[in-house]
């Protein structure tokens, strides 16, 4: 989408190395979305988690006055690494994937590279702590070059798929950005919206990646706090150096080990491939009210350009719908704006209420 396009690389440059605006890398769409207030900010999948790991959580309530014991812990871990083909060494369990940005800094980048536009806790927890940080900004349509990436970042950090450009990078060009000496993340917290997960390095083994997971989006547990690393158990240790005991809840462990069982993973895909339709479907939808919306697409999220982002965002957010800004992502400018993937009612009342504030 030329017409969804990032600020120029001028300004892109002075921010990389300048001052940075630190509430804005703070701002997420859960701001935007109001209770009661059709969601198209945030890029969870429905309100609950389904019946069946509720039912399932709910067993565990009893047992809430016990701190949580290794043989869940391990349980949990185990099926985590099952799920993905990696050893149970090889899995970190989280408090969310935010967690594990939280984390980043203890890993002593020199300088860390930042793949923008992109989510942008990593970028701010490494900020926060000091750590020196350069902004790698793509182009439209936003494809990966490593050598955009200076060669002495030994941390680089990348989403895939892309939030909120909504790209999928190749897994060869994920690859590309490892160097002797580096670490590469791997922002994965929207591959299970994949169907197949074709450019997932969570089942590779290489000692310099670290792939962080997310449980909140597919599984609507936001309010819990789920998710997990993987990667070589020396880079584990390093992160979760200083880590205080219990570091998860019962409930977290058996929402983790619930959500990697086979079933509960066969689940998982049947929603990527309707979250696919329902982006196929929601894509020309956009275009006709005459709204650029970028692609290739594979999250399940758009990003779209508008005449006025900030007038229509305030407009649809008075008929009770919300949606995400995009001037907050490096790299995008006040004319761009993020829609969550949603099934075809809730398309119908985004479109009519853009039909009827216009653009």
């Amino acid at each position: 989408m030329a017409d969804a396009s990032p600020t120029d690389p001028k300004r892109a440059a002075i921010e990389s190395h300048g001052s940075v605006d630190r509430e804005r890398l703070r701002h997420h769409g859960d701001v935007d979305a109001r209770p009661g207030m059709v969601d198209f900010a945030v890029n969870v999948q429905g309100t609950a988690p389904p019946e069946w790991l509720r039912v399932r959580l709910a067993g565990r309530l009893g047992e809430l006055g016990r701190y949580p014991d290794g043989g869940a812990v391990a349980d949990a871990r185990a099926a985590v690494a099952a799920r993905h083909g990696r050893r149970a060494e090889e899995v970190l369990l989280l408090a969310g994937a935010a967690e594990g940005f939280a984390m980043l800094p203890r890993l002593g980048a020199r300088l860390a590279a930042v793949i923008h536009p992109s989510f942008t806790e990593p970028e701010l927890a490494l900020r926060e702590a000091g750590v020196p940080v350069t902004r790698v900004v793509l182009e439209p349509p936003y494809a990966l070059d490593a050598g955009l990436v200076p060669e002495r970042a030994d941390l680089v950090v990348v989403g895939n798929p892309t939030n909120p450009t909504s790209v999928l990078h190749p897994a060869e060009a994920l690859l590309a950005l490892r160097r002797p000496g580096r670490i590469v993340v791997v922002d994965e917290a929207f591959a299970d919206a994949v169907p197949g997960e074709p450019e997932s390095l969570s089942g590779k083994d290489f000692p310099d990646v670290l792939v962080l997971r997310s449980l909140t989006k597919t599984w609507a547990l936001a309010g819990l706090r789920c998710g997990y690393a993987l990667g070589a158990p020396e880079i584990l240790a390093r992160l979760s150096h200083g880590r205080p005991h219990w570091p998860l809840g019962s409930l977290q462990l058996e929402a983790i080990a619930a959500t990697s069982a086979p079933a509960a993973v066969a689940e998982t895909r049947r929603t990527a491939r309707a979250i696919a339709a329902d982006r196929a479907a929601m894509i020309p939808r956009l275009r006709a009210l005459g709204i650029a919306v970028h692609e290739p697409a594979a999250g399940p999220f758009l990003l779209i350009r508008v005449p006025d982002a900030e007038l229509l965002r305030k407009r649809l957010a008075d008929k009770g719908i919300a949606v995400r800004r995009g001037d907050t992502f490096p790299g995008l400018d006040a004319g761009c704006l993020r829609v969550a993937v949603r099934p075809a009612a809730e398309v119908d009342r985004l479109v009519a209420a853009i039909e009827d504030v216009g653009l």
